[in-house]
């Protein structure tokens, strides 16, 4: 990789982790557990204004640090997040290469929609896979739910990863256009 990409992931990646470990978060109503958090904005702006390469490397350096420095509750936790951005990621890239040229500067708010819905249903389905297999297991890497108690916990879950693409994704857009105007880069230009 070039310098000048190496010093935009190495931005966004300090963005990213800033955002992870500062105050700027809350826990969902009824899920206390679940934290709403603004840190996989930076890695969606980054994902959209300089492409797949980048927007992965931001995701495993941030998952790297979160590791070594801010695991969680869980300390297989990062590796959960990753799961989860990466697919919300793969929602984008599917959207953005299937129809992402058709939209012209004033049609951007139909795919801004689309890759969100997109988005959530990459996430929610591998999360959900996820948890339906991580959760029953012990420290460190599930909270060893019972069985019974399993659907609840998926169906929770689910509608937090979809309620977290819901404001990631816009938002992420609405950043990479502001960036990409000012800096002259287009978004998506893969």
């Amino acid at each position: 990789m070039n310098p000048r990409t190496l010093t935009i992931i190495a931005v966004f990646a300090a963005v990213a982790i800033v955002l992870s470990i500062s105050p700027l978060k809350f826990s969902a109503p009824y899920a206390i557990f679940l934290k709403y958090q603004l840190w996989e904005i930076a890695i969606v702006t980054a994902f959209l204004l300089y492409g797949v390469k980048v927007g992965l490397s931001i995701s495993f350096v941030n998952t790297l640090v979160l590791f070594a420095f801010f695991p969680g509750d869980l300390p297989t936790g990062p590796i959960y997040n990753l799961i989860a951005v990466l697919s919300m990621l793969l929602g984008i890239y599917i959207i953005q290469k299937s129809v992402g040229s058709r939209f012209s500067r004033g049609r951007e708010t139909i795919l801004t929609a689309l890759s969100t819905g997109s988005g959530i249903i990459t996430r929610v389905i591998a999360m959900s896979i996820v948890n339906w297999i991580v959760l029953p297991l012990s420290f460190p890497f599930g909270y060893s739910i019972a069985p019974d108690a399993l659907p609840g916990f998926v169906a929770t879950t689910a509608f937090f990863n979809a309620t977290i693409v819901l404001y990631t994704i816009p938002l992420g857009y609405i950043i990479a256009r502001a960036v990409g105007i000012s800096t002259k880069t287009p978004i998506w230009n893969q």
